[in-house]
């Protein structure tokens, strides 16, 4: 789908966001795609987009919201103090998927961050999605770390 454009999210946008983050398995079991959405969304994003170091952006094509993805610029010392790109939340529409539009929104959020002149770009991706880990190996990530988490 090379005829979609990236754009910085809008806070119209944030029930077709929500919608996609739900559209699977995983996504299912800790959404609440309701009309109307609840607030903490709304004011999740209210703080996305006042945020210089957040970029809450959506892949349109034909005015539709077919993609979404969170990056995080992270200042570290490490890499004598380069800062880094963190790839989250990563959605394609299901009836687009294959289509190759997450291949252009990653790419996207690539030249984004080299832009910024990070020096890294990283992401995680659920241990249960093979076919994520297969695709964004197929750009180049690696695997290089053990990723851990503890709910709160």
């Amino acid at each position: 789908m090379t005829d979609a454009t990236m754009r910085r999210a809008t806070r119209d946008d944030v029930p077709a966001i929500v919608a996609l983050l739900a559209d699977d398995e995983l996504g299912r079991q800790r959404e609440r795609p309701a009309d109307p959405l609840p607030a903490a969304y709304t004011e999740a994003f209210e703080q996305i987009a006042a945020d210089p170091r957040q970029v809450l952006a959506v892949a349109v094509a034909e005015e539709r919201v077919v993609g979404t993805l969170q990056l995080t610029f992270l200042p570290y010392l490490t890499h004598q103090g380069g800062e880094r790109a963190l790839v989250e939340a990563v959605r394609v529409a299901a009836d687009v998927r294959g289509s190759g539009l997450g291949r252009m929104m990653l790419e996207w959020a690539i030249d984004q961050a080299r832009r910024r002149g990070c020096r890294m770009v990283q992401l995680t991706t659920d241990k249960q999605r093979a076919d994520a880990t297969r695709f964004y190996e197929s750009l180049g990530f690696r695997a290089s770390h053990e990723g851990m988490k503890l709910p709160l």
